[in-house]
C-alpha cells in the first residue's frame, strides 16, 4: 500500500475518507490504535523549522513531494525512524502551512474548545492552509456530543483521550449530555461496557462506555456524510450545547470555506426543521443565483403563488389548479421558506425539489425577512407588466406587502381575505385578472427553461450565449436540446434540474461567451473518470456536481466534477471528475 489518506465522499467540508495503513479504516474515525500500530511519535519532541509550535510525527506510506527521504531528513535536520517519508505534521492555527504530509494535527485545539468563533477560525485557517486531500486531526477533545460538529467543520481524525479521561473522572457521556456516574440509577446504553449490573459498573467501565459511545457517534456521522445529510443531523445535535450551536452559526458565516466545498446538487433531501436552515449554503446559493443570474424572458404578467408539499410544484394538485386558471398567460413564481422564490423554469433545480419543511401555517419573522429580501431582489432585477399575488393571508401576503411598499409597486391580490388560493372564488379571480393576456407556447416555455438553467449553472447571460438558436425535443422535464442541424447539444436532467452536455454541446460552450468550467489534464485519454494526479489545472469556480469540459493534449471530454476546482489541482489521489463522453485527439 502506498497511500495514507484518500477522500471518497464529501458533504460540504465533511468527508468520508480511507486511512490506509496496515488495516484501512473509514474516516472520520478514532485514530489511536492505528497510529500506535504505525509507530507514530506523538510526543511532540521533533521540531520542524516552521515555528516553535510545529512538530513532525512519522507514519509510513506517503510520498513527500519535496524530494527523497534523505533530502527531507537533511532539510529538517532530525533523525526519522525506519520509514520512507514523514506523514503527519503537528501545526498551530497561527503557523499552519503545507509540509507535504498526509495529515496535520492541530496543536492548540484545547485553547479554542468551548469558544465557537475561535474553534471555527482555527479549523478553517488550518484547512485553508493545507492541501485539500490531507487529513486534519484534533487530539484530546472529541466527545459523543461534539464530534458531529467537528466533522462537519472538516476534521477527519480524533482520539479517545477526552472520552477516557472523563470516564475515569466518573463522567458518563452520551450524544446529548454528560452525567455524573453517581447520579445514574440505570445506564442509558446497551454497549458491551454497560452490560452488567449498575452497582458493579466502575469508572474504568465508564471510560470504556465513553469510547464506545464516541465510536458509535462517528459511525452515525459517516453514514450521514454518505447520505449527504450531515447538516440536518448537526442542526439537531448542536442544540444540546449552546457553544456548539454558536460554532455552527459561526461556520455558516464562513461562506467562502463552506460554499467552495458544498455540492451544487445531490439526491439527499434537505430537512428544513430549524431556522438555521436559512443559513445553509444550498439555500443561500440558490437565492443568490436566482437574484443575480436568472433573467425572466416572458413578456407576460407575474403571478406569485405559495409553494406545495409535493415536488416539483407543478405536479401538486394545488399548482395544477393554478395552471388551469392561468392557462400559460402568466409567468409563475413560487414563494417558499426556506428557498425564497422559485421561477417555474427552476422548479426541478436543486434544492427547489429536494427539501421538506415543517408546516404550521405560521411564518417566523426570520422567514418573512429572508423571503421578502429575496423577492425584493428578484423584482428589482426582473421587470413585469403586472404583478399578481395569488397568496393566502398567513405569512405570504405580509411578505408581498412589505416588498410592494419598499418598491412602490401596485400589486393585484386575487385571494379574498380569509380565503384560500384553491377556493373557487380565488381561482376565478386569478383567471379574471389575466383576461386578455396572450398565451405563450410550449416551445417558448421549454427554450426559456433550458436558458434559465444554463444561467443558473454557468453564469448570468450563459443561456442566451449558448442556446439562442436551438430546438427542443422530448417532453418536459426530459428536454433534449438540439441545434439547427439536429445535433444534440444537451439534455435536461429532471432529477437535479441541470443540463448534461454532449461533446458537440461542450464545443459550443467553449466557443460561446458563457463562462467555461474547464479541467486541464495531462497527455492521456480518460475513460470513465479522471484521477486527481492527472489534473494539470482546474477552474477554481468548479464545484462538486458541476458540468466540466476536460481538455488535454490527447483528449477532449465532458463530464461532471467530483471535487471542487482547487481540490482537483491540489490533490494527489482520488477521482476529480467522471467522464460522460470523450474524444481522442
Amino acid at each position: 500500500m502506498t497511500d495514507f489518506f484518500e477522500v471518497h465522499e464529501r458533504d460540504g467540508a465533511a468527508r468520508v475518507g480511507e486511512l490506509r495503513l496496515s488495516s484501512p479504516i473509514s474516516t472520520p474515525a478514532l485514530a489511536d490504535g492505528v497510529l500506535e500500530d504505525a509507530g507514530s511519535l506523538w510526543s511532540g519532541d521533533r521540531e520542524m523549522p516552521a515555528g516553535d509550535e510545529s512538530h513532525l510525527t512519522v507514519l509510513p506510506h506517503r510520498a513527500f513531494p519535496g524530494g527523497t527521504a534523505d533530502e527531507v531528513q537533511d532539510s529538517f535536520a532530525v533523525d526519522y525512524p525506519d520509514v520512507d517519508y514523514p506523514s503527519v505534521a503537528v501545526v498551530s492555527s497561527e503557523h499552519a502551512e503545507d509540509h507535504g504530509t498526509d495529515a496535520y494535527a492541530l496543536s492548540d485545539v484545547q485553547s479554542v474548545m468551548g469558544h465557537g468563533e475561535a474553534l471555527v477560525e482555527a479549523i478553517v485557517t488550518v484547512r485553508e492552509a493545507i492541501p485539500a486531500d490531507t487529513a486534519l486531526l484534533l487530539s484530546g477533545v472529541a466527545t459523543p456530543r461534539n464530534v458531529a460538529l467537528l466533522a462537519y467543520a472538516g476534521v477527519d481524525l480524533f482520539d479517545e483521550t477526552a472520552a477516557v479521561v472523563r470516564g475515569t473522572e466518573g463522567r458518563y457521556l452520551t450524544a446529548d449530555d454528560a452525567y455524573f456516574l453517581e447520579d445514574l440509577d440505570e445506564l442509558p446504553c446497551s454497549c458491551p461496557a454497560c452490560q452488567q449490573p449498575r452497582d458493579e459498573f466502575t469508572r474504568e467501565d465508564c471510560a470504556d462506555h465513553n469510547t464506545n459511545a464516541l465510536a458509535a457517534e462517528l459511525a452515525i456521522v459517516r453514514r450521514r456524510i454518505r447520505d449527504g445529510r450531515l447538516r440536518d443531523y448537526v442542526e439537531g445535535q448542536t442544540r444540546h450545547d449552546q457553544w456548539l450551536t454558536a460554532a455552527m452559526r459561526e461556520l455558516d458565516s464562513q461562506w467562502g470555506y463552506l460554499e467552495e466545498r458544498t455540492p451544487i446538487l445531490r439526491d439527499a433531501e434537505i430537512s428544513a426543521a430549524t431556522e438555521d436552515t436559512l443559513r445553509r449554503v444550498e439555500i443561500q446559493r440558490f437565492a443568490d443565483r436566482v437574484t443575480t443570474r436568472y433573467r425572466n424572458r416572458f413578456k407576460n404578467p407575474l403571478v406569485l403563488v405559495p409553494c406545495s408539499a409535493a415536488k416539483p410544484y407543478s405536479e401538486s394538485q394545488s399548482h395544477r389548479q393554478f395552471h388551469d386558471a392561468i392557462q400559460w398567460r402568466a409567468h409563475l413564481v413560487s414563494m417558499t421558506s426556506p428557498i425564497g422564490v422559485v421561477p417555474q423554469e427552476l422548479e426541478t433545480t436543486y434544492p427547489a425539489q429536494h427539501y421538506d419543511t415543517v408546516v404550521t401555517g405560521r411564518w417566523s419573522e426570520d422567514e418573512k425577512q429572508f423571503v421578502s429580501e429575496v423577492l425584493q431582489r428578484y423584482l428589482e432585477r426582473n421587470e413585469y407588466p403586472d404583478v399578481i399575488a395569488h397568496v393566502p393571508d398567513e405569512g405570504y401576503r405580509d411578505i408581498v406587502e412589505r416588498v410592494e411598499e419598499r418598491l412602490e409597486l401596485e400589486i393585484t391580490y386575487t385571494v379574498p381575505e380569509g380565503g384560500h388560493p384553491t377556493d373557487d372564488t380565488s381561482l376565478a379571480n386569478l383567471a379574471e385578472s389575466l383576461s386578455g393576456e396572450l398565451q405563450y407556447s410550449k416551445r417558448e416555455r421549454e427554450h426559456n427553461t433550458v436558458r434559465a438553467i444554463a444561467d443558473y449553472l454557468l453564469g448570468d447571460g450563459a443561456g442566451d450565449a449558448l442556446f439562442e438558436d436551438i430546438k427542443t425535443t422530448s417532453r418536459y422535464p426530459k428536454i433534449q436540446v438540439r441545434d439547427d442541424a439536429d445535433t444534440q447539444l444537451a439534455t435536461m436532467v429532471p432529477q437535479y434540474g441541470t443540463l448534461s452536455f454532449t461533446l458537440a454541446g461542450a464545443r459550443r460552450w467553449l466557443e460561446s461567451d458563457a463562462p467555461v468550467k474547464r479541467v486541464e489534464i495531462d497527455g492521456f485519454v480518460p475513460h470513465g473518470s479522471v484521477l486527481a494526479p492527472g489534473v494539470v489545472d482546474a477552474d477554481e469556480e468548479i464545484r462538486v456536481g458541476d458540468e466540466v469540459v476536460v481538455e488535454g493534449p490527447n483528449a477532449f471530454a465532458v463530464g461532471r466534477a467530483e471535487m471542487f476546482g482547487r481540490e482537483m489541482s491540489e490533490s494527489t489521489r482520488g477521482i476529480a471528475c467522471e467522464i460522460r463522453h470523450v474524444e481522442e485527439r
